[in-house]
């Protein structure tokens, strides 16, 4: 056996029981490349355990409990997020209350309706890929009012969270911003949260991602943001290194945020990031949590991996 061929089998084994809690598969009204169903039959082969899709416009719990009914022995579980941008009402108690009745797993606060996107937006010098022309330009959710408190709208929807055990992501708000909302968050019972790829758009440094780790929060790393072969790519590889070592393994999480046309699909993005940290030095069993078990913890899907990684 070839030193490649050990290498792909370790990667192999690190990703059975893995979750993906950030991938962008269809349908949706900006461009995709696989659809949900797609997407866990081809997650299905390579052993993993479940995956959470997310679209910027719309919760897909129907759609999660439609593959789930008539896929019956799909190993690998769907589950959805909500994304507090205009198409669903913005910070929308009905809509979040209602994806909690589903089964939805994850809230985020707004993306591309951000303030802080709509900034990032007129200075990048890339177009994020859920920009479309076909619906009208985004407004603006704001999650802190004139004086820099956050919202009693925002409030609302996080004794929402708090209330049905949802998991809390930051979404495309401004570092600052994500400080004061998972601070509330706390105080009023949210016991998941998870801060939105801190390399990029949100304006985060490394010591924003050590105290946010230690609060308690997850830091999710979108994998496609560091990858060789990826059309994201705007991080240097060696960087990844920081950014975990910033968090601690321990409340790392590492997902794809693939499943745009013209790029690396999900899987393949997500081996690359594990064949990344090989390179970088960390040990299979770290890895595996990085791709797996700490996902399991924020989002509760505990039972999930163990039923994929007994068999």
């Amino acid at each position: 056996m070839s030193a490649t061929d050990t290498i792909e089998a370790r990667i192999d084994r690190i990703l059975v029981g893995a979750v993906d809690p950030h991938v962008h598969s269809g349908p949706s009204i900006a461009p995709r490349a696989i659809d949900h169903l797609e997407l866990a039959r081809e997650y299905e082969k390579a052993g993993f355990a479940a995956v959470i899709t997310k679209d910027h416009d719309y919760s897909g719990v129907m759609t999660a409990a439609l593959i789930a009914r008539h896929n019956p022995d799909l190993r690998t579980k769907v589950y959805s997020s909500l994304v507090l941008n205009n198409v669903v009402g913005g910070m929308n108690p009905y809509a979040v209350e209602h994806h909690a009745a589903m089964g939805g797993k994850i809230v985020f606060m707004p993306t591309l309706a951000a303030e802080n996107h709509l900034r990032w937006e007129k200075t990048s010098n890339w177009s994020h890929p859920a920009s479309t022309q076909k619906m009208r330009p985004a407004a603006p959710v704001p999650v802190l009012d004139a004086h820099g408190k956050v919202r009693d709208d925002v409030k609302e929807v996080l004794d929402i969270v708090a209330r049905t055990d949802m998991a809390l992501a930051s979404g495309h708000i401004h570092v600052s911003e994500t400080w004061l909302v998972f601070e509330e968050a706390q105080r009023r019972g949210v016991k998941r949260l998870v801060f939105t790829h801190p390399e990029e758009i949100v304006g985060a440094s490394l010591n924003d991602v050590r105290g946010i780790a230690a609060m308690g929060a997850f830091v999710e790393h979108s994998i496609c943001m560091f990858i060789e072969g990826s059309k994201f790519k705007v991080c240097e590889e060696e960087s990844l290194r920081g950014q975990i070592d910033a968090a601690g393994i321990g409340q790392t999480i590492i997902a794809s945020d693939l499943g745009q046309p013209g790029t690396l699909t999900p899987l393949e993005g997500l081996r690359r990031g594990v064949r990344l940290c090989l390179d970088l030095g960390y040990g299979d069993e770290d890895i595996h949590r990085m791709v797996s078990t700490n996902a399991a913890r924020a989002f509760g899907l505990e039972a999930d991996v163990a039923a994929v990684t007994a068999g």
